[in-house]
């Protein structure tokens, strides 16, 4: 007979309800220091990587839904934070940056980001690195790299 199933054990919901409780605790942080919902700082956070990107690709990366990102964007535009634009290369795209507001915004919640990363490392202890990298090897695709060719990796690998 099999073990029951029990809820608190399945990884899964571990990594979610953690990575919900992390996202609260660090969410204080840009809360209190500018106002800004979850959907703001994700946004901000995808723009402070490259200089301009459209709705649909901050969508696909931060598993957020586009309405999200649409009223979050419309929000930090109106808050001088961001830019919105048509997308030269695509008419169907809208185009998101930071402007100069922003992107001081985001240098200091950057900095605060980095010093919260550094305690969760430290929180982790010597498994750190470890866990690291099974994060990664759970965070990749395996439909996308059966239908690429690529052989998913081997467990321990």
């Amino acid at each position: 007979m099999p073990d029951p199933f029990v809820l608190d054990g399945f990884l899964p919901y571990r990594v979610t309800v953690t990575a919900g409780r992390l996202s609260r605790e660090f969410s204080r942080v840009y809360q209190e220091r500018f106002g800004l919902s979850r959907a703001e700082w994700r946004v901000m956070a995808h723009l402070s990587q490259e200089a301009e990107v459209s709705v649909r690709e901050i969508h696909a990366r931060v598993d957020m839904d586009k309405s999200k990102v649409s009223r979050a964007a419309t929000r930090l535009e109106e808050a001088g934070i961001v830019t919105k634009r048509i997308s030269d290369h695509d008419r169907r795209l809208v185009v998101l940056a930071l402007t100069e507001k922003g992107a001081a915004m985001m240098a200091e919640l950057a900095e605060a980001a980095q010093s919260y990363h550094a305690e969760l490392i430290k929180r982790l202890g010597a498994g750190a690195q470890d866990f690291l990298a099974g994060l990664d090897d759970l965070g990749r695709d395996r439909e996308t790299q059966r239908h690429a060719g690529q052989r998913p990796p081997k467990d321990g690998q």
